[in-house]
């Protein structure tokens, strides 16, 4: 028997966002199926596999709400879950609700056509097969397009070597060996803190430092796991309040309410509280305040000096060129006194910067590094970056990589006019890439799941929105984003990545949405309360 490749529906990932999607759309009966790069579902949970990935958002927050059953049989291990762990999560999820028979892997979508005549998608993929859909959703994530620097003499190093993004399944031995890794991000803050006890020797090369503040992990035991089932409502009631989808909420006391001492203490409070809290359960002004934000940076900036003994290799570690918060956050356990070790060493390539790539270690403008395991943790072409590998063609041939090359144009981070029927679940001026994701993919996918039933419903087979309401949309993303400090950060926050093909470097692309997801949420109700005006069906 040949595979069926004709659906009313295809959802392109498989990770956290598409499971859920085709959860809902088998709820409602939808033919419909799933095409998933990789060897297996998990998304990011199913790639990320370096030593220390694990959530930075609390557990119990990042699993699905949909079904109370399945928050009942679940027992967080953690209280943030590593990589392992959240993999073996989302197996079960599927395994539950008899999601894999709906997946399709090693099926990577590497074009898409819309046929006006047909009304349908043309989907190819790297196998060469075709597929076809009257409706596609894509849930292909914000962090899943790694980025590579460009170091001459890559190819000759005769090590081990690759991104973090393709850490092997196999195991990688660390024991003894000299190991560099180029960045200091969230995910190689997360990896030198767990290997920098195993390994012979670890070389940091580092351009710009980040600032970071404890995780603050914990086991979860029964008796809590038990405590925190009887407060999931509430639990998930409060991330819905949250700007930041987490349960962290905002101190509304007012920065200037306080004195500097009791703000101290406030601080000295927030540190030790694990997760986001000392981001998102501060004081607002924090945000949108200079005097205020600078002087939480420089607490933070001591907090620093006290964990790292030598005074130069601290300074080095602080952030000069952004406040505290006004890019990706990273927690860590111990990262900052993984620099106390005689066995790891900060190469400041801001100052030495990197001349090549030698068969047997890194050359800097310093000196010759011998290495046994070079690591880049050299980052993500974010959000747009997965559609930007995808040759996406709408009306009259129209491209959305080309449409989107100054800076994505959407409808609520969810529709683009000339690509009819294509959903963008986790998609550009969303929330996705500013809150905690399974929240926001929740309200997204809930939000795609209705439209396409009020179309079905109304028998419409073709779907587009009015090209007025993305220019409000991108008024609404710019005035969001306008008003916070981190309209300045030159990280991918603001899609300020110089290191992105494509990308003009210094030129801000307004990617993520940062009303909050309150406020998103509203939206996309008086959307849908208003019968989706902004959207022509026939």
């Amino acid at each position: 028997m040949s595979e069926k490749r004709d659906y009313e529906v295809i959802v392109v990932g498989a990770g956290v966002a598409g499971i859920y999607q085709i959860k809902c759309l088998t709820d409602l009966g939808v033919d419909a199926v799933v095409l998933e790069g990789d060897e297996d579902l998990g998304g990011t949970w199913y790639r990320n596999r370096y030593p220390g990935a694990r959530f930075d958002s609390e557990s119990y927050t990042y699993g699905y709400s949909f079904s109370r059953e399945l928050l009942d049989e679940w027992h967080w291990k953690e209280r943030f879950s590593p990589q392992p762990e959240n993999l073996k999560y989302l197996n079960y999820v599927a395994e539950k609700f008899d999601l894999r028979r709906h997946m399709r892997f090693n099926a990577r979508v590497v074009a898409m056509t819309w046929d006006e005549a047909a009304r349908r998608w043309h989907l190819n993929l790297e196998d060469g097969t075709t597929w076809t859909a009257r409706f596609v959703i894509t849930g292909i994530g914000v962090l899943s397009v790694p980025t590579m620097p460009k170091i001459p003499g890559m190819d000759d190093f005769q090590g081990q070597s690759f991104h973090t993004y393709w850490w092997p399944k196999e195991p990688v031995p660390l024991a003894g060996k000299r190991v560099g890794i180029i960045g200091t991000g969230a995910t190689a803050i997360q990896i030198i803190a767990e290997i920098a006890d195993k390994v012979g020797e670890l070389f940091v090369f580092q351009r710009r430092p980040n600032w970071s503040t404890p995780l603050n992990n914990a086991p979860i035991s029964e008796a809590e796991m038990a405590r925190i089932r009887a407060r999931y409502d509430e639990i998930f009631a409060n991330c819905a309040q949250s700007p930041g989808g987490f349960e962290h909420v905002p101190d509304r006391r007012g920065f200037w309410s306080l004195s500097p001492e009791e703000r101290k203490a406030f601080w000295d409070e927030l540190y030790d509280t694990p997760g986001f809290a000392l981001l998102i359960g501060n004081f607002l002004e924090i945000f949108t305040d200079e005097a205020a934000n600078r002087e939480l940076s420089d607490y933070v900036a001591d907090r620093i000096r006290q964990r790292v003994k030598d005074p130069a290799v601290a300074e080095k570690l602080i952030p000069k060129d952004h406040g505290f918060g006004m890019q990706r956050l990273p927690l860590e356990t111990n990262y900052f006194e993984a620099y106390n070790r005689d066995n790891v060493h900060l190469v400041d390539i801001s100052e030495t910067p990197i001349e090549q790539v030698t068969a047997t270690g890194i050359q800097t403008r310093g000196g010759h590094y011998d290495l046994d395991l070079i690591v880049y943790a050299t980052g993500f072409n974010t959000i747009t970056g997965a559609f930007d590998r995808i040759d996406v063609r709408g009306v009259g041939g129209a491209s959305l990589q080309e449409k989107w090359k100054e800076g994505p144009v959407t409808y609520l981070g969810l529709m683009t006019h000339d690509f009819p029927n294509l959903l963008t679940v986790a998609g550009p001026q969303s929330v996705s890439g500013s809150t905690n994701y399974p929240r926001a993919i929740e309200d997204g996918v809930n939000w795609a799941t209705a439209l396409l039933k009020h179309a079905l419903e109304k028998g419409a087979t073709r779907m587009e929105v009015a090209p007025e309401a993305e220019l409000e949309w991108r008024e609404e993303v710019v005035r969001a984003q306008e008003r916070l400090l981190l309209r300045n950060s030159k990280g991918w926050f603001t899609g300020y990545n110089s290191n992105v093909p494509g990308h003009q470097a210094g030129k801000i692309r307004y990617q993520a949405y940062w009303g909050g997801s309150p406020r998103y949420r509203k939206l996309l109700e008086r959307a849908a309360a208003e019968g989706y005006r902004h959207i022509q069906m026939g």
